[in-house]
């Protein structure tokens, strides 16, 4: 069997996983690793309905593509990371919660296993058995990732405001200058 080229649609989360099958087939894909964001992989939905991994099958076949893999990679950033606002940005509020770091990584970590077990499900219920292992793609986020990365992003208004902080320190301090 050759090899299956797939498109990780993560990047596209903001269009419909309908609109994205169709184009992924268009640009001549076999199939596609389901990000869980957007509408293209709910893993609570999977968890708690029995049709809906069903309909997402439904729909990857009605454009003759496959799914080898999901991936939860905003979720597993914050597992390990060291949490600040940034993480607010790519976080559900039932990960993100108060904010809490501690809280965060828990939450994430928990989210994470679900997110094993909803891939199980979605597996099970594919019209025919894949040749390949259920697989889960992440990250896990690092103590360290943030002097390497800048992820999560940051916005203009988080640089904003080291700058505002910068200027006001400069008129408390002119002899600084």
């Amino acid at each position: 069997m050759a090899r299956p080229v797939t498109l990780f649609s993560g990047q596209w989360a903001d269009l419909p996983f309908e609109t994205i099958c169709a184009k992924a087939k268009q640009f001549g894909f076999d199939g596609i690793e389901l990000p869980c964001w957007g509408d293209h992989f709910e893993v609570d939905k999977a968890l708690k309905d029995r049709g809906y991994c069903k309909t997402r099958w439904d729909i990857l076949r009605s454009h003759g593509l496959q799914c080898y893999a999901i991936s939860n990679h905003l979720i597993g950033q914050a597992v390990c990371d060291n949490i600040d606002e940034r993480h607010k940005l790519i976080l559900p509020q039932d990960v993100w919660g108060d904010g809490s770091p501690a809280g965060v990584q828990q939450r994430a970590a928990q989210k994470m296993i679900d997110t094993a077990k909803a891939a199980r499900a979605l597996f099970d219920a594919a019209p025919e058995k894949s040749p390949f292992p259920v697989t889960v793609n992440g990250f896990t986020g690092s103590s360290i990732w943030h002097s390497i990365y800048a992820f999560p992003p940051t916005s203009q208004e988080y640089w904003q405001k080291g700058f505002d902080d910068f200027a006001k320190e400069m008129d408390a301090h002119p002899q600084r200058i």
